[in-house]
């Protein structure tokens, strides 16, 4: 069996690997970590949950050591990694295990997304910071002020490819890798391997190793999954009755839209079950403390719309509830593989309503199996009811929540606003 000591690793990133309590690398880190020492590119198929993060932070840190510097002086600390993730999460999370594994090496890193005050990432910059973790659109922010020079990048990843490009930041993408040297190493992870993934990994990657962790839509082993059928006009009469008859804690539950999570949540509170929603429309300070309230057991339910979700790293989170389906069956996948971590058993529930049978059979052929049907006493579905819909400004479930969609995953794209761009939020790079 691998071992982190067998993986030419330096004794201070071992150090902060035995605190935290690991022994044994995930397939992910065995097989990624020597290939990124070894100065190659890499593609990655990994999905949230199997250690990745640490499969390409514990060897950057690594390479970037020899010629970290101890000076004050931001000239001895130029950008000399530059990490992409899709949302501000997911940034904040990568930038934290930076800074947990790198706690013994003297290297600087930071983070700059949208929806915050521009000024303190500016002052971070002007410090000097070797890693830099970014969403592509403040990153572009910064670049047009001139506070960012990435013309010393050695090491360029891509975190969540496949997101990055379903929220449409593609363009941005390019813009950043035309100005970082020609001469760099790339990494880049994926869940999916799709043909804009391959063709985007076709144009950045020269020569790369592969790495496919789990096969492509597989669903997690340790997961029991759920259908529970159900009228529409009763998913969240039952979703109340399951959390309170099972007594269940931190319940991550999926909507399809932003306006059905915020609903949702405050007809939870109604019922007694003390719920937060983090969606592209709540502020980043609400997003962090909705997060960092479920993580501390403060509230039961975290109501969140993919894209919101994507990226939260949760340990041992117990229960997923789909209270609505996802319109693409990838999308289930990445749902339910927030539980089942790290060898402990997790459980994904989907609420079923007559609209959404056609959604549950596209998921059933990417599963290649059906999912266990279990009616709940009370609940059953009125056979009379006929199936409605499901469009884009309707969430087609829960009592026909409705709300409009932007027009882009997110809420991306910049508001009409007026004043000092620095003082401005950025909407990009959610």
């Amino acid at each position: 069996m691998t071992k982190f000591t067998d993986l030419g690793l330096a004794e201070e990133l071992l150090r902060a690997v035995r605190e935290k309590g690991y022994e044994v690398p995930t397939p992910v880190q065995a097989d990624a970590i020597p290939i990124v020492l070894s100065g190659r590119d890499l593609l990655a198929g990994a999905q949230t949950g199997t250690g990745k993060t640490a499969g390409f932070v514990l060897p950057i840190l690594q390479i970037l050591m020899p010629q970290a510097s101890t000076s004050a002086s931001p000239a001895r600390h130029p950008v000399r990694c530059l990490i992409l993730t899709p949302t501000r999460e997911l940034c904040m999370q990568v930038e934290e295990s930076v800074r947990m594994y790198g706690k013994y090496v003297p290297i600087r890193s930071t983070t700059v997304f949208g929806g915050v005050n521009i000024n303190p990432q500016i002052k971070e910059l002007r410090r000097g910071v070797e890693m830099l973790v970014a969403t592509p659109g403040r990153l572009l922010d910064h670049v047009g002020q001139k506070t960012v020079d990435l013309s010393t990048v050695e090491i360029l990843v891509l975190d969540e490819a496949d997101r990055m490009l379903d929220m449409g930041f593609i363009n941005d993408i390019r813009k950043i890798i035309s100005l970082l040297p020609k001469k760099r190493q790339n990494l880049l992870f994926s869940a999916t391997y799709t043909d804009e993934i391959r063709k985007l990994a076709g144009t950045i990657l020269t020569d790369p190793a592969f790495v496919q962790v789990a096969a492509r839509n597989t669903a997690a082993e340790l997961v029991r999954q759920v259908v529970h059928p159900v009228d529409r006009e009763r998913k969240r009469e039952l979703l109340s009755h399951i959390i309170k008859a099972k007594n269940l804690d931190q319940v991550l539950v999926f909507t399809r839209t932003k306006h059905g999570a915020s609903r949702l949540a405050q007809q939870l509170d109604r019922d007694g079950i003390d719920s937060a929603a983090i969606h592209g429309d709540k502020s980043q300070p609400q997003r962090i403390k909705a997060l960092q309230d479920f993580k501390d057991g403060a509230i039961r339910v975290l109501v969140a719309t993919d894209i919101a979700a994507r990226g939260l790293d949760i340990d041992s989170l117990p229960h997923v509830v789909n209270y609505e389906l996802p319109h693409v069956p990838e999308d289930y996948v990445h749902r339910i593989g927030r539980t089942g971590r790290a060898g402990s058993e997790g459980e994904a529930l989907s609420l079923v309503c007559v609209d959404e049978h056609k959604l549950l059979k596209e998921i059933e052929k990417v599963l290649r199996r059906p999912i266990e049907k279990e009616l709940v006493h009370g609940f059953a579905p009125d056979p009379n009811i006929a199936p409605e819909p499901i469009t884009q400004g309707r969430s087609g479930a829960g009592g026909g929540s409705r709300g409009p969609r932007s027009p882009r995953p997110g809420g991306g794209g910049r508001p009409a606003q007026k004043g000092h761009p620095h003082n401005r939020p950025s909407q990009r790079g959610k």
